[in-house]
């Protein structure tokens, strides 16, 4: 039985809601990293901002990145969280339930680490169940309408200039 503290990250680099979208773009560019759990000053979990967030919430709305705070963007409700002694079978029902890709890592009120789907796919042994959470993670309207339609095959006029 494998743990969530087993597969997670512990040097999570966190933002503070009067940050702005500036300085959480930097620190996700400067440490590679997708996203950025959000703490108040009393170090207790607020939010989450993703690269997402930022390119949709900031950019897309062509709002000034300097004037935008990261309490402003970040994703404040339904924000699931997950015990470090919790089981990686556990991370992954829920990543998939939840279509989310990240899961901050709590013991009692204090972030101890994140979890990304990309730790539990290198931890877990059942490819099979990682690859349904990654499908159940990325569906979206448009993806399931494609699966809907016939295959749309190599045209014909492609067959032609093969042959």
């Amino acid at each position: 039985m494998l743990l969530v503290r087993n597969v997670m990250t512990e040097d999570v680099k966190t933002l503070t809601p009067e940050m702005d979208a500036y300085d959480a773009a930097g620190l996700m560019r400067s440490h590679d990293v997708g996203s950025a759990p959000v703490l108040d000053a009393e170090g207790q979990l607020v939010g989450i901002v993703t690269d997402r967030d930022l390119v949709i919430r900031v950019l897309g709305d062509r709002a000034d990145p300097k004037a935008v705070r990261v309490g402003e963007v970040a994703t404040r409700r339904s924000i699931f969280t997950i015990s470090p002694d919790a089981q990686v079978s556990e991370a992954r029902a829920i990543m998939a339930a939840e279509r989310i890709r990240r899961l901050p890592v709590v013991k009692g009120k204090r972030l101890v680490g994140i979890v990304s789907l990309g730790d539990v796919a290198e931890a877990d042994s059942s490819a099979r169940a990682v690859g349904e959470a990654l499908k159940e993670i990325s569906a979206s309207p448009a993806t399931l309408e494609r699966a809907l339609r016939p295959d749309p095959g190599t045209p014909d006029r492609v067959m032609k200039h093969r042959s």
